[in-house]
């Protein structure tokens, strides 16, 4: 593990080379205090995706599921390194956008940064109709869409008002999620232990029994594998936070080097701790989630609404941070020349038109969900299902070529140094290609690659027609504003 300097330079100081970046945050206020930035980490890999997505994974690879998050672990924590890198050396709110721009040209920050606003957009209507459904399962009788529209009205005043107040919103939520999954957790080591009343240590019986820790083969694992995979979305909105931060260096860099035990602990010791107290084919791990599984397994009075609770946290905190997200990332764009300048004003410290634009658009995607529920809103989904890969790759070749033009020109904004570079970023960039080569072989998975392609092919044409008519050379590394 590489050591930093005991007084990392201040934000002032590791103010990026290249002003584009520094200009187009300069705007923006700074009102995310420390706590917030370290909640708002600490919390995004805590999302429903865990809670309920990983009961298909289990189904499918059964106990090995826990190798595939330790895999897919990995992947993600070199993933977050790079862009921890990246992103200390040269805080923006536009990210591995504004990275891609530096490092490749403009048309790769327009295609990284466009594509993940689309997904943070269509995650927002997703997340708004599975809260409104645990909601309306609570109140009978009261319609879905209406519960969308509070949900949406409420983070629209929130990312509308100062930063801070988002802030405030996403450290609660955070907190909440924290000690839930934490209390889980205990409880699970407690049952394994055989310390709970009326409860047996299981053993290894449900890791070697039932068809063995790989009852489905390498298909059921691969499986599980790509589920895996996609559960980690969300870790990104850290160093996009961090430009409005009070210390936007100190930030990324504490979030980058505590991402590796936050992912061991939530991710991977989660479904250790589930695999081993519930048998895998539970069917009830699938249908309703696996942390509701063990619950129930273990007699714990009302686990189905105890998750519920759990769950409709985990989703309203994705709908904030994704609809903050969303709104900087189009805000770093605009600013960069790489959309429409009436998204870019700015307003009390606040993207307002792009906090609204961004909100409106996710509001449609749930209206969709209503009226073309049997293509339009599958092909939106599709669309959308392999975007973090391709933000992934963007960041692990931006960093390449970043990482060896700072330590020629500026070395001492290298703060947070991914590990043994450039072996692991290579190693990281296979493991990418292979995750693609995985989604070929599966039907399912094989749609939603094809769907991302054809979106990254059209968001490359633009931005490379966009480049041309602007005049820009597209030499990589030329900083827009000193062309």
């Amino acid at each position: 593990m590489d050591r930093t300097s005991a007084s990392p330079p201040t934000a002032d100081s590791a103010a990026p080379a290249t002003p584009a970046p520094a200009t187009a945050d300069s705007a923006l206020t700074h009102g995310l205090k420390q706590r917030h930035l370290s909640m708002i980490a600490l919390g995004g890999v805590i999302g429903a995706g865990l809670f309920v997505g990983s009961g298909a994974g289990i189904a499918a690879a059964g106990p090995s599921i826990v190798v595939a998050y330790a895999i897919s672990g990995l992947l993600v924590m070199m993933v977050m390194r790079m862009l921890g890198e990246m992103s200390a050396a040269n805080p923006a709110s536009g990210s591995f956008s504004v990275h891609a721009e530096r490092a490749i040209g403009p048309w790769a920050g327009f295609t990284a940064g466009w594509s993940f606003w689309f997904l943070l957009c269509v995650a927002v209507g997703l997340e708004g109709i599975g809260a409104a459904q645990i909601v309306s399962g609570w109140l009978p009788g009261t319609p879905e869409w209406a519960w969308v529209a509070l949900f949406m009205v409420i983070f629209l005043g929130t990312n509308l008002a100062a930063v801070k107040n988002f802030g405030e919103f996403e450290f609660w939520f955070a907190a909440l999620k924290v000690i839930a999954i934490t209390l889980f957790l205990v409880l699970g080591l407690l049952a394994i232990l055989g310390m709970l009343p009326d409860t047996d240590a299981p053993g290894l019986t449900n890791l070697t029994g039932d068809g063995g820790f790989l009852p489905k083969g390498m298909d059921g694992f691969i499986i599980g594998l790509l589920a895996s995979v996609f559960a980690y979305g969300g870790l990104e909105t850290v160093t996009i936070a961090a430009a409005e931060s009070e210390n936007p260096v100190q930030g990324v860099a504490k979030a980058v080097r505590t991402a590796m035990w936050r992912i061991a602990v939530f991710y991977i010791g989660s479904m250790a701790v589930i695999v081993t107290l519930v048998p895998w084919d539970n069917p009830k791990v699938a249908e309703v989630g696996p942390f509701y599984a063990m619950l129930d397994h273990l007699g714990i009075g009302g686990a189905a609404q105890i998750m519920n609770v759990v769950i409709l946290i985990a989703l309203l905190s994705a709908m904030n941070a994704n609809i903050y997200g969303a709104s900087r990332m189009a805000r770093s764009l605009v600013a960069r020349g790489q959309g429409p300048a009436v998204l870019g004003r700015i307003s009390s410290g606040v993207p307002r038109n792009a906090v609204l634009f961004s909100s409106v658009f996710g509001f449609l995607c749930v209206l969709l969900s209503y009226w073309r529920p049997d293509d339009v809103f599958p092909w939106l989904l599709n669309m959308i299902g392999a975007v973090i890969l391709v933000v992934w790759i963007f960041i692990a070749v931006s960093q390449l070529i970043l990482r060896k033009r700072t330590e020629r020109e500026e070395p001492e904004k290298l703060v947070v140094r991914m590990w043994l570079f450039p072996v692991l970023t290579i190693v990281a960039l296979v493991g990418m290609v292979g995750i693609f080569l995985l989604m070929l072989r599966q039907p399912d998975t094989r749609d939603q690659l094809l769907a991302t392609g054809a979106l990254t092919a059209a968001l490359i044409g633009i931005g490379f027609v966009r480049q041309r008519r602007r005049g820009n050379d597209g030499a990589a590394g030329i900083p827009a504003q000193r062309k």
